[in-house]
């Protein structure tokens, strides 16, 4: 009996130190202990039994229909414009670019350059063997100095009045004759000479000296690749929406991971009727010149779109009906609204929706929310920034699809 007194004991001095602790560490306790009749009894022994907040509403925490607010945690919305991306692939070419030739037959006599030098505008590449066209030269020289020291003598003899107008008139035409013979030979000479016609980057070289060339033989390729250009269709869908000097994203395919910033720098004159495109040419810096002709570029175009609201993913719930949040109206109520995910990232989702900017969404608390229950919002987090938020991508001569 005594061994059954003390387990009774026991029993009963465990279930009080439970009660007392339910009272003082879990508030919403209280009004069944209220109604239980030991709420009153604990304070006036001076327990620490600490005093239930209040709900709006005259209800307790997390009371439902219309004993008191559900209490939850919200946020603001924000408005964000959406942006669509057409993605292309485009291939890159010198923003200058010319072959080298000889412009007649010879022999190669010698070559200035090497394979891969930098090359400014006028500079002499090459130059053929000139043997021939050097005594042509000395010849038309003899020649106009001949001409012109008769009509040095025909001048004297006019002014003595002994020179007739026939004999003046050949010595003028002498000497015109020489100085056009004078300007053939030089032009022979200059024509086998290869002089560089712009600045840029020589190629490989595929000549020695010595070869014996044909006329427009080729010598090297020289490119300007200070910058790119590339090429791209666009959907004929977005004519009129880019315009010369709107910005691109290029990355080349082959280093996906650098994003380059380019610009748009010329339209077509036309859409295409065959495929319904329009042919757009847009250029990039080559800083560094990491970059090469001939490479292959994703090229991104980002476009402006309309005004859609932003939120926390957190706020999104689904069931049969779709996608929907739980939006509190200025009477502090919840309401439900059916929304379309338009673009998702990890923190940020734009859709389109029956949503104000600056109206609160609930994040959290959202278990036993009913439409028409009032909302206690207790904790209001920082709207979301949507700063790079892009919308939909449209590859070219695709559709667009909404990525999400």
């Amino acid at each position: 009996m005594k061994k059954l007194a003390t387990t009774v004991l026991l029993s009963v001095a465990l279930a009080c130190v439970g009660v007392v602790s339910w009272a003082v560490f879990l508030p919403a306790s209280h009004p069944v202990l209220e109604r239980a009749g030991l709420l009153a009894p604990m304070r006036a022994l001076g327990l620490p039994v600490a005093e239930a907040p209040a709900a709006s509403g005259g209800g307790g925490p997390g009371a439902r229909g219309g004993m008191g607010a559900q209490r939850v945690i919200g946020q603001e919305v924000t408005l964000a414009e959406a942006r669509m991306r057409i993605d292309a692939i485009g291939t890159a070419r010198p923003l200058r670019s010319v072959i080298l030739t000889s412009e007649v037959s010879g022999t190669l006599e010698e070559v200035f350059i090497n394979s891969g030098d930098w090359v400014e505008e006028g500079s002499e590449i090459a130059r053929l063997n000139t043997d021939v066209q050097q005594l042509a030269l000395a010849r038309a020289e003899l020649g106009l100095r001949d001409a012109e020291a008769r009509a040095a003598r025909v001048a004297q003899l006019r002014q003595s009045g002994a020179a007739t107008q026939v004999q003046i008139g050949e010595v003028d035409l002498a000497v015109s004759r020489a100085e056009l013979d004078l300007r053939d030979a030089e032009l022979e000479l200059r024509r086998r000479q290869i002089i560089a016609p712009i600045s840029g980057w020589i190629g490989i070289v595929t000549v020695e000296p010595g070869n014996q060339l044909a006329a427009n033989a080729q010598i090297a390729r020289m490119d300007d690749r200070s910058t790119l250009l590339m090429e791209f269709d666009v959907p004929e869908q977005f004519v009129g929406q880019i315009a010369v000097g709107d910005l691109l994203d290029v990355s080349p395919l082959s280093r996906v991971q650098d994003t380059l910033l380019g610009r748009v720098r010329a339209l077509d004159a036309r859409v295409d009727d065959a495929n319904r495109t329009l042919r757009i040419q847009g250029e990039i810096d080559n800083e560094g010149d990491k970059l090469r002709p001939g490479m292959a570029f994703r090229i991104s175009v980002p476009l402006a779109g309309e005004m859609l609201p932003v939120i926390d993913p957190l706020a999104i719930q689904w069931d049969r009906g779709g996608a929907f949040v739980w939006a509190v109206d200025s009477e502090g109520r919840a309401q439900r609204v059916a929304i379309e995910i338009v673009q998702r990232r990890d923190d940020a989702v734009l859709l389109r929706a029956d949503l104000a900017e600056g109206q609160v969404v609930v994040l959290e608390g959202v278990q036993n929310l009913r439409p028409g229950a009032a909302v206690d919002v207790g904790t209001l987090r920082d709207p979301v920034q949507p700063a790079a938020l892009d919308g939909p991508r449209a590859e070219a001569g695709a559709p667009v699809q909404p990525d999400i």
